[in-house]
């Protein structure tokens, strides 16, 4: 056993990786077996005939590409979120860096909801954007918006302790030999918070792939519109539909896998080309 882990002083890896293994099959894998099972007995021509319509397609995009395009978002603002919060003392500070967290700690449901409550046409918010001809409540965007509100602090939560511990004497010496602020960003600064970005950017993604809570209120839920994949699942359920909610899971789990997968690689290449690996 001691070929396949480094020598370590404290014991007991034995006994952590039993534990470690069985939690996580109880947790992640079995449930994710069952599902492909429950497939198996279906079959592939049943599950293709359940998916291949094109209520679900449209749900899967949807879900698919409003989650990508609140995760890119995230991404840019939460790095600047994340690096003004460590690296600027200005009054507030403390009090923004706690509201990060809210997402975490509210109930989806209550955030679908005070979301609805601004962005609907009559609402605070959305009663402006309504005067300017944009809807939002309703729309693909008001789905954007809830999954950039979920999908945030995984970003800046992600990246925060990285930007703190960065050597800012590295900044000083790329300056020095001429380097402007751009040129330090990028070639600099951007190296070294990659991973995390790239960690926070999947944990984001996968987060808003599978938001239903804060999303069903504000989305409004039209077929081939705005109806999301999970909410789809949901409805074949209370239809007793449960091979068409299966097959639409096992579609959604083939192509959030490939995702991740996807970005996993990209963090894997750029430690070799920065030679963190």
């Amino acid at each position: 056993m001691a070929r396949f882990r480094n020598q370590s002083a404290l014991p007991g890896f034995g006994l952590a990786s039993g534990i470690m293994m069985t939690v996580l099959s109880i947790v992640v894998i079995l449930p994710i077996v069952a599902l492909l099972a429950r497939g198996g007995q279906i079959g592939a021509g049943q599950l293709w005939s359940d998916i291949n319509s094109p209520r679900v397609w449209a749900a899967l995009a949807l879900s698919f590409r409003v989650a990508f395009l609140a995760a890119v978002f995230n991404l840019g603002f939460g790095l600047m979120l994340a690096w003004v919060l460590s690296r600027y003392e200005f009054p507030g500070r403390r009090l923004i860096d706690a509201a990060v967290d809210l997402p975490f700690a509210l109930p989806t449901a209550v955030a679908g909801i005070a979301l609805t409550a601004l962005y609907a046409p009559n609402g605070a918010l959305g009663s402006i954007a309504a005067e300017m001809g944009v809807k939002v409540a309703y729309t693909p965007l008001g789905i954007w918006i809830a999954l950039v509100f979920v999908g945030l602090p995984f970003v800046v939560r992600t990246v925060q302790p990285v930007i703190a511990e960065l050597d800012r004497e590295v900044e000083e010496a790329s300056a020095t030999l001429g380097a402007g602020r751009a040129r330090t960003f990028w070639r600099v600064i951007l190296p070294t918070l990659s991973p995390a970005l790239l960690t926070g950017f999947a944990l984001a993604l996968a987060r808003g792939v599978g938001e239903y809570g804060s999303v069903i209120f504000i989305a409004g839920n039209l077929p081939q519109v705005t109806e999301i994949a999970p909410l789809l699942i949901v409805i074949r359920l209370e239809e007793f539909n449960y091979d068409g909610a299966v097959a639409i899971a096992i579609a959604m789990l083939a192509i959030s896998f490939t995702m991740l997968l996807a970005i996993n690689l990209v963090q894997v290449l750029n430690r070799r080309k920065y030679g963190n690996a």
